[in-house]
């Protein structure tokens, strides 16, 4: 199973967070986020850990040449489309970038969102469902109606996000049966900055289905 810890703004953390056991490190690369990193941060930042676990770039509806010029000065091995990009753009980008993974991500509000994000299957290489929220793009520790979820079965891997914590994880994973995991605002003391008692307590509660 995948395990996505986002928000990551220290090479320090990153590390550390690999360590544990983390297989995905994210980067927000959203101006209007608390946990945004700017290009020359990103540029150093990203490459030290590209040795320690995926990097993964989060981007909301910038253009493919902004994002392909991203991940050429800081060798990101996938991008997460977290904004209104089209099945044309993903396509565009794929041509652009086409060693690198491609994820787009859906914040679900009804069953018509869950039926139009499969619509991307052909287009893209996994997809992540996050909670919805009016004022922002992730992040919010809300959790989705993991309910609603119970028949999504796409044919390309997708991943579980919002609102996860140590707490609730085993809860989320006894419903539904991801391919991997993504974790920010359950994980931290601020924006940002992750709390590694948290990270290891979620690990902890793994272990038995990470085997």
């Amino acid at each position: 199973m995948r395990i996505k810890i986002c928000g990551i703004t220290t090479i320090e953390q990153g590390i550390e967070i690999a360590q544990m056991g983390a297989t995905d490190l994210g980067f927000i690369c959203v101006p209007s986020s608390p946990r945004y990193l700017n290009l020359t941060q990103l540029a150093a930042i990203v490459p030290p850990l590209t040795e320690v676990a995926n990097t993964v770039g989060v981007f909301a509806d910038f253009s493919v040449a902004t994002i392909a010029h991203v991940v050429a000065l800081t060798s990101l091995d996938t991008v997460q489309l977290h904004g209104t990009e089209s099945i044309e753009f993903c396509q565009e980008l794929r041509q652009a970038l086409p060693e690198t993974e491609i994820i787009k991500v859906w914040r679900i509000r009804t069953n018509s969102d869950l039926e139009l994000i499969q619509t991307y299957n052909h287009v893209v290489d996994g997809l992540l469902l996050d909670a919805y929220h009016p004022d922002a793009l992730g992040g919010t520790g809300q959790t989705l109606d993991w309910q609603q979820l119970s028949d999504f079965a796409p044919p390309i891997p997708w991943l579980l996000a919002g609102g996860l914590t140590p707490d609730n994880i085993d809860t989320a994973l006894s419903q539904l049966h991801p391919d991997g995991i993504d974790l920010s605002s359950g994980v931290e003391v601020s924006p940002g900055r992750k709390n590694l008692d948290l990270v290891d307590r979620l690990f902890a509660n793994l272990q038995s289905r990470l085997g």
